[in-house]
């Protein structure tokens, strides 16, 4: 958009668009180029952050865009016969439009860097607490402000808690990490945490227990009625918690840690984190600690479907 307004400002650019055909077809690119904008501006505000896990329909991407070459073309073609006034004025326009999307893109990019992320809820494993489908806003300044292009934060309104539901950069070691069935790396989580740093962890039967007491349910707990896997023999409490803090666990012990697990010791700096679908959900048990540094925000409201719109508990 700054580049269009400059262009459109320079002799040259005037000479040129004092011919019907140019200038019907420079109008033409400026509607194709703003609405293209923002088109992506849109979506860069409420996208989900999580890759997708399948493409939309051929149709659903290319008609957007038909669309948009649509009105472009019909754009050449009114304002390829306008007077030299209406010239001028339609030119005004354009370049008023473009400083405001330009406007509009650079205040969006520092919003959603620093203060709020959109987020799609992809799976079961929060219900009921956040469905699928669910979109949402991140608010990223909770827990303090993050340095560009550092892990350096400041300005913390709140320390992280148990109870707190976090969406965090999936904690993967390198892109061919296997978990959960499939690669996970780069993808946006959602859990809430349940231990902090230095406290010890285990699940017997499906129940928790936190420093060597049962934890009460709080509510938003989901438990099926499933068949409850037996504890089966496990490694030794060093090499436990080795395997699991470099999350390869679940490739030892399979499924069988969702109803018995542990017990570990949450590592300094890192925190534990499960969905509250409990029997439905691929969290820290599988693959490990989340550590603070892949921690974006804290989940803030729902903001569609309509029937959904809430503040995020």
């Amino acid at each position: 958009m700054y580049a269009f307004s400059w262009l459109s400002k320079r002799d040259f650019c005037k000479k040129w668009m004092k011919t019907p055909v140019w200038f019907g077809l420079w109008h033409a690119l400026f509607v194709f180029v703003i609405l293209g904008c923002m088109y992506n501006l849109f979506h860069f505000i409420a996208a989900s952050s999580a890759p997708a896990l399948a493409q939309p329909p051929f149709l659903k991407r290319v008609l957007p865009w038909l669309i948009i070459a649509a009105l472009a073309i019909y754009g050449f073609f009114s304002a390829k016969n306008k007077t030299d006034d209406k010239k001028d004025l339609l030119v005004k326009k354009d370049l008023d439009w473009a400083n405001t999307v330009y406007f509009a893109g650079f205040v969006a990019s520092i919003v959603m860097f620093f203060f709020i992320q959109a987020f799609k809820i992809p799976s079961a494993s929060m219900r009921n607490t956040l469905l699928e489908g669910d979109h949402l806003f991140v608010n990223k300044a909770a827990y303090g402000f993050r340095i560009p292009l550092t892990q350096i934060r400041f300005g913390q309104f709140k320390p992280i808690q148990p109870g707190d539901i976090i969406v965090f950069a999936f904690p993967a070691e390198s892109p061919t990490q296997v978990n959960c069935g499939g690669l996970q790396y780069g993808r946006d989580y959602v859990k809430r945490v349940i231990a902090m740093p230095g406290d010890k962890v285990e699940i017997k039967n499906a129940t928790l227990y936190i420093n060597d007491k049962e934890q009460p349910l709080q509510g938003y707990e989901i438990f099926e009625p499933v068949t409850r896997y037996q504890a089966e023999e496990v490694p030794e409490p060093e090499v436990y918690q080795f395997l699991w803090e470099k999350r390869v666990l679940e490739h030892e012990l399979g499924l069988t840690l969702r109803d018995n697990f542990g017990p570990v010791v949450v590592p300094e700096g890192s925190y534990f984190a499960m969905g509250d679908n409990r029997d439905n959900s691929c969290d820290s048990r599988f693959w490990g600690p989340v550590p603070r540094e892949n921690i974006k925000g804290t989940a803030w409201f729902i903001h569609w479907p309509l029937n959904r719109i809430r503040l995020i508990k």
